[in-house]
Parts: C-alpha cells; structure tokens; sequence
C-alpha cells in the first residue's frame, strides 16, 4: 500500500470542519435569535418617535424648548413612558404580579395574585388563534406555497365547529368536545384542499384561489348569519351559543381570567407540526418542495400529491384557530368573525422564519402587544393604531434583516452557507 499524495491539497488554515460548522450555527442562531430581537427593538423605537410626534403635549414642550429645555426632555420621556408602562402593565401586569406574590407570602391568600395574572393570562389567550394560524401559513411557506386563505379556512373552522357544537345534543363532554374540534379541522382541511387540488392538477396558482375562496366563505357566512338564515340565532346575525358540552374549559374560575387549555393544545399542535416538518420523511419531502420542486420533483417525489397535502394540513391549522376561538372565547360565529386574523398570520410567519418555535414566539409576541395596547390607549391615550404601526415595521425589518445589519453594524459572513431556495411561494 501506498500513501496518499497530499503535495497537491490546500493548505490548512488551521480551522478545520468543526470550526467551520461551529461558524456557520453561530451566525444561524445569530439570525434566527438576534435579527428577530433587534427588530422589535427597532420597531418600538420608532414607535416611540411616533408616539412622541403625535403627543401635543410634548409638541407644545418642543415650541418652549428654549425657554425650558428640561421641560421639553421630561415632558418626551414622560409620553414614552406612560405609554409602553401602560403597554407593558396591560399585556403582562407585572408590578401587579409581584404584589400578589408579596401578599400570598404573608399570608393573605391567592385570590389577589389569581387578579394580577389577568393581563399575562389574556396576552396567552390572544395568541392561541395566532399560533395555528401562524402554524398554517409557516408549513404552506415551507413547502413553497403561499396559502393567503386563512381568513376563510379560520372562518370555515369556526362556523363547523359552532354547528356541531349547537346543533348535536345529548353528547357527554369528552365525545362532543372532540367531535367539534374534528368537524372544524375537516371542514377547514377541505376548504384548503380545493386550492391545492387546482394547484397540482391545473396549474392554478393558490394565492388568485386562496384569495378567492375567501371571498366564497365570506359571502356564504353573510348568507348563513343573516337574520333569518339557516345558521342565525332569532332576530341576530350570529349562530346559537355552542352547548356547555362543547366548550373548551378555562383553567381558572378568577372573574375576567379567559386562559384556556386551547393554549396547550396550541403547543402541542405547533409540536407536532415540528416533528411532521424535521423528524418524517414525509416533512423532508415537503422542505425539499418548497427549496427546489424541480429537484424534487427529479428525484421521485410525487410533488402533485404533495400540493394537496400542504395545502389540506395548512387548511386545517388554519381551521383549528377558528374552532379554538369559537369553543373557548366567543362561543358563537358572528359577522366579521375572522377579523382580519388570517392575514396576520402570513406576518407571523415571516417573523418566525416558518419555524414552529419561532411561530409560537411571534405569536405570544402579537398576542402580548393586542392585549397591551388596549390598556396603553385607556391609560395613555394613544391610539391602538400605534401597536399596528409597531407590528408593521418589526414585519419590514424581519422581511428585509439587511436594515437590521446596516443599523447595528452585524457582519454578514455566514450567510454563503445559508440554502437558496430557487422557487417558492413568490414564484
């Protein structure tokens, strides 16, 4: 046997595979971890710019600014204060938090923390719905298409789900309950079906039908709501209230606390869409659609297949958020039920970069900042329109991270190993 000749290698820089692979899941973490962060960072600074701009107030200190500097500099801190404290206080209500920790400590029971939790436990409650419908949107993002029917899908679950949940009687909980969940999570999947059907047989391209099976659902819900329609409750454009039976129960009996165990099962699905995406053959078949689909379509994927099963699960991740809201919260359908949720959700997305975990943290994100800004506009009088103005522009840096690199002076050397995807949703 004869040794190699290594005459003719590179040499060696000294860093080896290791500290290369170390490099490149130190600048992943980096901006999977850091750009999100400093978004939402940047997103509040020019809040508080807005903020501050739209205060007479402070527009007023500013004019005197001459004659009292000091004035002009308390009167602008003052404004960011109360606004993102009252922020903070009605989304989290921490200071009240730690009061009811003090109390229960001296012995003075724990009713006064179970009233303190209220704002935290509201800010989870809000983000149920956006974890499934982020959920929704991330696997449709991951398997290269853009499924922008969430508003229906949402609105479909919703009006099963009500039905079984009104219309069905005699039921005990645990074969109700279940039952509809299963009719919001069907009648949803096949809703988002239709689209990946047309997609994978037709070449109809799913954001023109998403979007027109939204407006299908809308104008069929009006016609179910009306007063009078098969689906009206008498003299109201809204559905019966869903039976006792078929209601997701709240975790606590505090008057004003909506915290339900839909939350867990959000966890749980957004779980189980991990496993589905990183640990099936399956998942991988869906990564490799959405990163190249003429490669996997070359490489003996049954990519028509595929278009329908991304877009019947992502459906039915969408219905799973109407259900939830229906049979935890609302527990009725009205007009106008989805609210605009399904599109948030191609936001929620994008902010966790179609990874489950991210999808949770935006959506506990969204969810903190809806719940805040209805406290920091009764406190500080700001208008809620400021948190969608924040929304917005964490959504603009997360959507264009060169800003993010440019303001903060973050290197770019990791991003050449990063996979480039040839064909996705936009194409």
């Amino acid at each position: 046997m004869t040794e190699k000749d290594t005459s003719q290698l590179p040499p060696s820089d000294g860093k080896g595979t290791e500290s290369l692979a170390e490099d490149f899941r130190s600048n992943a973490v980096r901006d999977a971890v850091l750009l999100p962060i400093l978004s939402v960072f940047t997103g509040l600074f020019i809040g508080a710019i807005i903020i501050i701009i739209t205060d007479n107030t402070v527009i007023t200190a500013w004019r005197h600014v001459f004659d009292d500097p000091l004035a002009a500099i308390a009167a602008t801190w003052t404004s960011i204060s109360v606004a993102y404290g009252a922020l903070i206080s009605g989304s989290l209500g921490i200071v009240e938090i730690w009061h009811g920790i003090q109390a229960m400590m001296q012995g003075q029971g724990s009713a006064e923390l179970g009233v303190a939790m209220i704002p935290l436990a509201e800010s989870m409650t809000q983000s149920v719905p956006y974890i499934f419908a982020g959920l929704a949107v991330a696997l449709g993002f991951q398997g290269g298409l853009f499924n922008i029917g969430g508003e229906g899908q949402l609105l479909v679950g919703g009006l099963s789900s009500v039905w079984v949940g009104y219309a069905v009687t005699g039921l005990p909980w645990f074969i109700h309950l279940p039952l509809a969940l299963l009719a919001g999570i069907i009648g949803a999947g096949i809703w988002g079906a239709i689209p990946g059907i047309l997609k994978a047989y037709t070449g109809g391209h799913e954001v023109i039908n998403t979007i027109m099976m939204n407006w299908i659902i809308i104008s069929l819900s009006a016609w179910l709501l009306k007063v009078g329609g098969p689906m009206s409750r008498e003299k109201l454009p809204i559905t019966p209230e869903v039976l006792p039976t078929a209601q997701i129960p709240q975790m606590f009996s505090t008057q004003g606390n909506r915290f339900h165990w839909g939350f867990f099962l959000a966890l749980a699905v957004a779980a189980f869409v991990w496993w589905l995406l990183y640990k099936t053959t399956l998942g991988f078949e869906i990564r490799m659609l959405g990163a190249n689909p003429k490669a996997a379509r070359y490489s003996g994927i049954h990519v028509r297949r595929l278009y329908v099963i991304v877009m019947t699960v992502s459906g039915a991740l969408a219905g799973l958020a109407g259900s939830v809201q229906t049979l935890a919260v609302d527990h009725w359908v009205g007009l106008g039920f989805s609210g605009g949720l399904g599109f948030d959700a191609i936001a929620l997305a994008l902010l966790g970069k179609s990874h489950p975990l991210g999808v949770v943290l935006a959506a506990i994100l969204f969810g903190t900042l809806r719940n805040g800004a209805t406290r920091m506009q009764s406190v500080a009088r700001i208008p809620i329109d400021i948190i969608t103005i924040v929304q917005a522009l964490v959504i603009v840096f997360i959507a264009a991270p060169a800003i993010i690199r440019w303001i903060f002076r973050l290197r770019t050397g990791g991003e050449a190993a990063a996979p480039i995807f040839t064909k996705g949703w936009g194409s």
